[in-house]
């Protein structure tokens, strides 16, 4: 980034909130000495900054003052234009409409040679989201909870269960096509993640309706989830929960590989180990044990389970009784 274009980058962001200057030089990946560089460049301009100190301080702008409408760069617009062509490819979202209109409005207010240019590399850059036929019609609704603190009451269609679950939504985001809530579950007593798309009805609770739907513990847990007592230790314990945990490592095919770096837990937990193998290494709660046999199983032989010798057993066991149900009956 080219210092001007920081400069006014900084004022931008003042805008929004105080910052410090170590939260400025992490932002734009400089020094923090580059920042108090640039923090008296501005000042010298005639841009009314000020200091305030303590753990709440930072730099802000006076009251009032605001920069002018600016242009997009043509990198700026790229970014952008990638980003909002990526949320077209999601079957659903909170902004359907939205999300059309606004890459209509950028192109429009390019001149016809810049927009040829983005064009081009538009076609050349994907952000990639699988394509799924799925609808979210409470989406919304769960995003305004989480933002608002309100607890809720959903109808809850999983593999294995179809249910009502009293959660209290903490934000959504979207992987592999998918729409999720991150949630805190008074029923399971743990924080997890819900596909949106299989929540087919959903109602607010009030707090006392919440309140005596809970055991103490539970209670303790929902203040802690409505940021009533943000002590970081009871914090930890609640969104963190101490379970047993299992360490699995597994060598991978290449294909192997492109599977399980979509799992949002896995991903990011596979590494090289010499000329076109590759390893997953990770550790996963004891109480997810039957799902990791059901899916090294479904990777077939993309995988194969190097410890602990139980899960290779299991794994074992599984396809056994797969074998057993095909065999005799090919001819």
């Amino acid at each position: 980034m080219k210092r001007s274009d920081r400069l006014t980058a900084i004022v931008m962001a003042l805008q929004q909130q105080a910052e410090t200057a170590q939260s400025l030089a992490d932002k734009f990946e400089v020094s923090k000495r580059t920042i108090l560089r640039d923090m008296q460049t501005l000042s010298e301009m005639g841009i009314p900054l000020y200091g305030e100190s303590g753990p709440h301080g930072g730099y802000r702008l006076m009251e009032g003052y605001n920069l002018p409408p600016l242009a997009l760069s043509e990198e700026e617009a790229l970014l952008t234009l990638v980003a909002l062509q990526g949320m077209t490819q999601l079957a659903d979202s909170p902004f359907n409409a939205e999300r059309w209109t606004v890459i209509d409005k950028i192109k429009h207010a390019l001149t016809p040679t810049y927009r040829s240019q983005l064009h081009t590399k538009l076609n050349k850059m994907e952000l990639f989201m699988p394509k799924r036929s799925y609808r979210t019609p409470h989406l919304t609704q769960l995003l305004e909870a989480a933002v608002e603190g309100h607890a809720i009451e959903a109808f809850y269609r999983s593999i294995r269960h179809e249910r009502w679950l009293k959660l209290l939504p903490q934000r959504v985001y979207t992987a592999n096509g998918f729409w999720y809530c991150e949630a805190y579950s008074f029923t399971h007593g743990e924080s997890r993640s819900f596909r949106v798309d299989r929540v087919t009805e959903l109602r607010l609770l009030g707090n006392q309706a919440v309140a005596y739907a809970m055991d103490a513990q539970q209670r303790d847990s929902y203040q802690v989830a409505r940021g009533q007592d943000l002590s970081a230790k009871v914090e930890r314990d609640v969104f963190q929960p101490h379970t047993e945990r299992v360490r699995i490592v597994a060598r991978l095919t290449y294909r192997g590989v492109r599977l399980v770096e979509q799992d949002e837990h896995l991903g990011e937990k596979v590494h090289l180990c010499g000329d076109d193998e590759w390893e997953l290494d990770a550790e996963l709660p004891r109480s997810e044990w039957q799902w990791v046999v059901e899916w090294f199983y479904r990777l077939g032989m993309d995988a194969e389970v190097l410890e602990p010798l139980e899960l290779r057993e299991e794994v074992a066991k599984l396809a056994a009784q797969v074998y057993a149900r095909y065999e005799g009956k090919s001819n």
